[in-house]
């Protein structure tokens, strides 16, 4: 038997609904008009700065940015592009391939950083008390673990 959801369960997943859309349009936006990066390409970027000597592979920069091998490998190529990523080898398999962060994409980050984070301050943050970002916390903590046990939070 189906289970339906109860109105307020119903209201509290549009609005969730709604920021899943909503949210990322509005990030690629800000960022497309200050940086000339859309928001994955700032998050490859970001978690690459986020990861010992700026480098890992890329199967592991996948998982951390939850996309395809496919989506991921064009991304990145377009960044290495730019200047702003290097793809090698990995010394220990040359089946494996290691990405890095430059300093010139580490000098991009930095500069959309302030904006990208006054942004999410200004969309998610501005108005909440520390009660309810710590909620906030725990609600997506739950919805992502929720995620990961079902095994479908993953790109194909």
């Amino acid at each position: 038997m189906t289970r339906w959801l109860t109105k307020d369960e119903q209201d509290s997943w549009l609005a969730l609904a709604g920021v899943m859309l909503r949210l990322n349009t509005a990030l690629d936006q800000q960022l497309q008009r200050d940086s000339g990066l859309t928001h994955f390409e700032y998050l490859c970027l970001a978690m690459l700065s986020a990861e010992p000597e700026w480098t890992t592979t890329m199967s592991e920069l996948a998982r951390t940015v939850n996309a395809s091998p496919s989506r991921l490998s064009h991304v990145v190529r377009k960044l290495e592009d730019r200047g702003w990523v290097a793809r090698s080898p990995a010394a220990h398999s040359r089946r494996v391939t290691v990405v890095r962060l430059t300093q010139e994409g580490y000098d991009v980050l930095a500069d959309a950083a302030p904006g990208h984070v006054g942004t999410v301050a200004s969309l998610v943050f501005d108005g909440l008390c520390g009660e309810d970002v710590e909620r906030l916390r725990e609600l997506m903590g739950h919805v992502l673990q929720r995620l990961a046990a079902s095994g479908l939070d993953r790109p194909e």
